[in-house]
């Protein structure tokens, strides 16, 4: 089921992971170049330069000088020259003090490039440990999510679908920072499953809540069934019947399609072996007084439920769909449910539009999804009319009709 999609979302993940990986590995191979230059340039015999130390020298010199000096000025130059010896003796001791001192920072000078010589190459280092520093950007994505795009219309995705996902995808890949292959596989994952679970949720209406509540207020729930030929509509009408027999409520059916030939047949006999109550007039009776007294059988003994079957129409059928409307003022159907050809792709969605517009949608029930290999339909309906998917038809049988979930949507698309 949906196996199409599938393929198609899962190849898109690959293609991400492969593109931003191989972007990667472009610019560490660059990285490494400059880095190997780098380190060439630093290895050349340009060491660090000690600081002359001959201003030290200089100033001893000056020292003396000026000591000779005071001794030749008599007394009073002996007496200065007693002074300045105490200077000297005094300066020399500062003189070899300052020259240790600033022999120490020149030692510790030299320690500190190497120290940083050493970090500068470990972080240079650092760069090729894929993507420390990497941030996804819209030349990774842009150009596997266009094929992507091309992909899901071709799998009869809705156009607006197609670009919601693709917009959502866009904001939550670009400016996202990875640190190794696995991150981008995974990030784009949830991307794609937040943007689908989003196209999916749409608020829905529980039918066994709502049947309850009918049950509880004395009041049956009325629910119609519309859509065109050769969806599958009499007999979902009677997988319904079984899932609510199975929940232990009591439907009652009205075979409101008098027009087409057979379709009363068709129906009593499904009525039949369920062992479910059928209220039918003869064919070409008025459809809308079928229904009512449906829904007056169903107040009087008590059952939950009438389910209403509907003559198959082109949406485009004038007269038919006039008809319909009348079922529906005559009645007040609490759902108006259509029920659409998983298969038919757009012009599911389309048809479904159309009835939308006549006589509003509450819910949808796809047929034939088991074999709707590539879920366009599926995807996209909801979205477009804004409205629940409710059931999905699986198979032949009666019991094959399963209540949609869009996160079990999710999961068989993505995993």
């Amino acid at each position: 089921m949906f196996e199409s999609l599938k393929k198609k979302f899962t190849g898109t993940i690959g293609k991400i992971s492969d593109k931003v990986t191989a972007e990667e590995e472009l610019e560490a191979a660059s990285e490494e170049t400059e880095v190997v230059k780098s380190t060439e340039k630093s290895e050349s015999p340009k060491s660090v330069e000690k600081p002359d130390t001959k201003p030290v020298d200089d100033r001893s010199s000056e020292t003396e000088s000026k000591v000779e000096d005071g001794k030749k000025s008599g007394m009073l130059g002996f007496l200065r020259g007693k002074s300045n010896e105490t200077e000297e003796i005094k300066d020399e001791k500062s003189i070899v003090k300052e020259s240790s001192e600033l022999e120490t920072p020149i030692s510790d000078e030299t320690e500190l490039i190497e120290s940083e010589t050493s970090e500068e190459s470990d972080d240079k280092s650092g760069i090729f440990s894929f993507v420390r520093n990497k941030t996804i950007s819209e030349k990774d994505i842009d150009d596997i999510l266009f094929e992507l795009e091309l992909a899901l219309l071709e799998g009869d995705v809705a156009m607006d679908v197609a670009e919601k996902i693709i917009n959502s995808v866009k904001d939550d890949l670009i400016g996202r920072k990875i640190r190794r292959r696995s991150d981008v596989t995974d990030f784009t994952r949830d991307a794609l499953k937040k943007a689908i679970s989003n196209i999916l949720d749409i608020e829905s209406k529980d039918v066994i809540s709502l049947a309850e509540n009918a049950k509880k207020s004395g009041e049956p729930l009325k629910i119609m069934f519309v859509g065109i030929n050769g969806t599958g509509k009499t007999t979902t009408i009677a997988k319904i019947s079984t899932y609510l027999l199975e929940k232990g409520y009591t439907p009652v059916i009205a075979a409101s399609d008098t027009f087409r030939a057979g379709a009363i047949e068709q129906l009593t006999h499904h009525a039949d072996k369920l062992g479910v109550k059928i209220i039918k007039h003869k064919k070409g009776a008025d459809p809308a007084a079928v229904a009512f007294d449906a829904v007056e059988h169903a107040k009087a003994k008590g059952k939950e439920l009438v389910l209403v079957d509907t003559a198959g129409r082109m949406q485009t059928n004038i007269n038919l769909m006039d008809e319909m409307k009348k079922i529906k003022r005559v009645i007040h159907p609490d759902l108006i449910i259509y029920v659409g050809d998983a298969l038919t792709g757009n012009d599911s969605v389309e048809q479904a539009q159309k009835f939308n517009e006549a006589v509003g949608i509450d819910g949808i029930i796809l047929t034939k999804a088991d074999a709707d290999a590539k879920g366009g339909a599926a995807l996209s309906i909801g979205y477009v009319i804004q409205k629940p998917i409710l059931f999905l038809g699986v198979g032949q049988s009666y019991s094959d009709i399963i209540e949609f979930k869009p996160e079990w949507m999710v999961e068989q698309i993505i995993g």
